[in-house]
């Protein structure tokens, strides 16, 4: 997306909305621009009438109008800000908002290819920039603008030859900013990418801070940390370089016209082209004229900062997912809960090998059927292929004889419920945890649930019971306690389709008792397929599949298994030695 199309884009989806309020703006601005240039030119009369004429009769007058100009910029200038920031912030609100819908509601492997630091660095980062850009530069560019055309005014009034001498600062400023604006969009690209890599690096230590301090591993991390914010200070070091790269510049410019226009003024005073009154007007409004000329110098680095923010953002924004509903798709209807798949073929990315290899399943609805094999062996590709997590390239999954391609994505996914090993809860209260997979649910319903999946017993304990927070994924709870809640929250959905990837963690006897009970209830009459990691849950199951590499080597009951398939017998012997 090329710069025009951006700016066009940022008009029409974000600042447009707000055009009234941004001319409102504008309008404070030319009262800012009026009263600068009068206060440069009552210099003119102050000078020449009370000064030289000794005209008492406006010792008041002029004094009082400087005072009336000076208070009128003060305020102008107040009102031209504040309702900027609020444009800003209502923009910089729209976008953030947008980015994480857009988050959201994405692909699964697109949030697998990117870190989370790395997201949440174009949510504070970039939009920081895109807003800066929408309204501190804005503003700028109309008010400066406008105060430099109304002190060009008084400079032109007062002398032209002057004036011609003074405006050649002007060109050689743009200039400046604008090399000095291509070389700030690709530091600020830089720094992004070194604040997504702070952010990232930070989000794993907080998340391993235990695993840092079993391993003593404190000094490296510190070490790594250190050097992170050494790479983001150095790029920030480099973008307020270029930044103030402008003073020198403006500076000398500024004190050569300075010295050029004194001596000319000193030429045109000899032969009585210039009055004292004109010179000091003259001077003050070349002296105001400096602030605008540089600050639009440096609106030029700004526009870049937010450029280059907006090619990051925008993408993200505008992303379009792969996994959609298809034209003419129908609601989901389940009858008995039977799920086939049919020749899949299934690899996450174009440069990798298939993961999944014609694999072909017959799971009987309202039974449970048990996925055994080898850690990568694709079990769990399997699991997140059903709710189209992911889509596979070739094949075809059914459900009572409909293709879960055919249905719209959210009636599949109303009909299954995932019990992962890698128990994710919110920093939220017990209630709003269990209940958040079916929010229209009464208190009663949620105490039901966890007393069937053996969690009320624990709650009642808590000092606040179900309104406890739990923090970050339940770090108050134990792995058992979490575990329960989970299935706790799959209870609530009532879906007819379980998805259960059974935890491998050590529990001691009476909690694997209690979760093993409450999983009994949970996939009662419930099409289940789980990954078993217990020889309990194998036995029970109704049907075995074997996967290796990919691919469906066997697949039958426990006795039928035993006897004619090697690598079953193995994994059976194995767990009977571990229990």
């Amino acid at each position: 997306m090329n710069n025009s199309k951006i700016y066009k884009r940022l008009y029409k989806d974000y600042s447009k909305k707000f055009i009234n309020k941004i001319l409102l703006s504008v309008f404070f601005g030319v009262l800012v621009a009026a009263s600068t240039s009068s206060i440069a030119w009552l210099l003119d009369p102050a000078i020449k009438k009370i000064f030289v004429e000794k005209d008492q009769s406006l010792m008041i007058i002029i004094p009082l109008s400087i005072v009336v100009a000076f208070t009128v910029k003060g305020f102008a200038l107040y009102f031209a800000k504040a309702i900027m920031i609020k444009v800003a912030e209502e923009v910089k609100k729209i976008l953030q908002s947008q980015m994480a819908k857009s988050l959201i509601n994405a692909d699964t492997q697109l949030i697998d290819q990117k870190h989370s630091g790395k997201f949440i660095s174009n949510l504070t980062y970039d939009v920081s920039h895109i807003t800066n850009m929408l309204s501190t530069a804005v503003l700028n560019l109309f008010k400066d603008s406008l105060t430099l055309f109304g002190l060009l005014f008084v400079m032109f009034y007062q002398n032209w030859k002057l004036s011609l001498i003074a405006i050649i600062m002007i060109p050689i400023a743009g200039i400046a900013s604008k090399t000095l604006g291509k070389r700030m969009g690709k530091v600020v690209t830089e720094a992004q990418e070194k604040s997504g890599f702070l952010n990232t690096h930070l989000i794993e230590l907080f998340k391993n801070h235990k695993l840092i301090k079993i391993f003593q591993r404190e000094d490296y991390e510190s070490e790594r940390t250190d050097n992170h914010l050494n790479r983001l200070k150095d790029k920030n070091i480099k973008i307020n370089t270029v930044y103030v790269r402008m003073s020198p510049i403006m500076e000398t410019i500024t004190g050569v016209m300075i010295a050029i226009l004194i001596f000319y003024s000193g030429k045109l005073a000899l032969v009585g082209d210039i009055e004292i009154g004109n010179f000091f007007s003259f001077l003050a409004a070349m002296m105001l004229a400096y602030q605008p000329v540089r600050a639009l110098s440096t609106i030029n680095i700004t526009f870049n900062q937010g450029l280059s923010a907006a090619n990051r953002i925008l993408p993200i924004i505008d992303n379009k997912n792969k996994i959609t509903d298809h034209e003419g798709s129908k609601d989901m209807n389940i009858v008995n809960g039977e799920i086939k798949f049919q020749n899949l073929n299934f690899r996450y990315n174009s440069i990798e090998k298939d993961v999944l290899k014609k694999v072909n399943l017959d799971i009987a609805g309202g039974k449970m059927t048990s996925l055994v094999g080898h850690s990568g062996s694709g079990k769990s590709t399997i699991l997140n292929l059903i709710p189209r997590f992911y889509d596979a390239q070739s094949g075809d999954i059914l459900i009572d004889n409909q293709s879960i391609y055919k249905v719209k994505i959210k009636s599949l996914r109303d009909q299954i419920s995932l019990v992962s090993q890698d128990t994710t809860l919110f920093d939220d209260t017990i209630k709003n945890n269990i209940k958040y997979a079916k929010n229209n649910v009464s208190d009663k319903e949620i105490v039901a649930a966890a007393k069937f999946s053996y969690s009320h017993e624990f709650i009642e304990k808590l000092p606040n019971k179900y309104e406890t927070v739990i923090g970050e994924n339940g770090i108050r709870l134990s792995g058992g306690e979490k575990q329960r809640l989970s299935i706790a929250r799959a209870m609530i959905k009532k879906s007819p389709i379980i998805l259960l990837d059974e935890a491998t963690s050590s529990l001691d006897a009476e909690t694997e008792s209690k979760i093993q009970d409450a999983l009994k209830i949970l996939t009662k009459d419930r099409t289940t397929i789980v990954i078993a990691h217990r020889l309990s849950t194998i036995l029970n199951s109704d049907q075995i599949y074997i996967i290796d590499s990919g691919n469906v080597v066997a697949n039958g009951k426990h006795d039928e298994l035993l006897n004619n398939s090697e690598l079953y017998k193995n994994f059976y012997e194995k767990q009977i030695r571990k229990e």
